[in-house]
């Protein structure tokens, strides 16, 4: 199972939110780049990127981090927040990002998510799924979507789709443990799918619950920040 330490950004700084919470912010450090560079030096090799401003504003805001991570770490990045335009895909693929997360348009605009990930490749993107009590949330979880989780799967799954981030927003932020039914369910629903668990991740013991669900990978941020989770602990999983 892949360990993913999350940043995520609003205003060029690293954050954390409390159940997708834009009022419940807390600032970390006001330089995310050396938040990976840290990262990288204790072992990790992945990162999950997020431009809060971008998912809220829908479209793509902190440009000048994701080029300064790109330039300055070796990470493996997947990026999410805003995505809206081929041109973003397309720009987001040439700075190196490795995959790119799709959350609200794949719901408001099924077909183009398709179509991306047949023009470009579906080993490019993660279907980001936002959810609580399994319904959806979008547009940096400010709304609801008329879709449950399972159902949302199913939309694109013979479509191509290979990996699926799954946030639990009643568990992020509140370091209790993730949703471990959850994922049980939609590991037993579709065996195949890569499935990225993300929210309420505490402790080295919830990442070995994960990994006993044969999970693809696990996101950890609020953990890592409040020092219950040392990342170069991280690298002995």
């Amino acid at each position: 199972m892949k360990i993913i330490p999350a940043i995520d950004i609003i205003g060029g700084k690293c954050v954390r939110l409390t159940q997708g919470d834009f009022g419940q912010m807390k600032i970390y450090r006001d330089d995310p780049t050396h938040v990976a560079l840290e990262f990288q030096h204790t072992g990790i090799e992945y990162l999950h990127l997020v431009d809060l401003d971008g998912a809220k504003e829908g479209k793509v805001i902190n440009w000048k981090v994701i080029e300064e991570i790109q330039e300055k770490t070796a990470l493996t990045v997947d990026f999410g927040g805003g995505v809206k335009t081929h041109e973003e895909v397309e720009q987001l693929l040439d700075l190196g990002i490795d995959q790119i997360n799709i959350g609200s348009l794949a719901i408001k605009e099924p077909q183009k998510f398709i179509d991306w990930m047949k023009k470009y490749d579906s080993e490019n993107f993660i279907l980001s799924a936002d959810v609580k009590n399994e319904n959806v949330m979008i547009n940096g979880w400010l709304e609801a979507a008329q879709f449950r989780v399972l159902n949302l799967v199913d939309m694109f799954i013979h479509e191509g789709l290979q990996y699926l981030t799954c946030t639990d927003i009643g568990s992020d932020g509140m370091l209790k443990g993730p949703n471990l039914g959850l994922y049980r369910k939609l590991k037993e629903r579709f065996p195949h799918l890569k499935i990225n668990a993300s929210g309420g991740i505490s402790s080295l013991e919830d990442l070995k619950d994960l990994e006993y669900l044969q999970l693809h990978g696990a996101i950890i941020g609020k953990a890592i920040y409040e020092g219950l989770i040392n990342p170069a602990d991280l690298k002995k999983l």
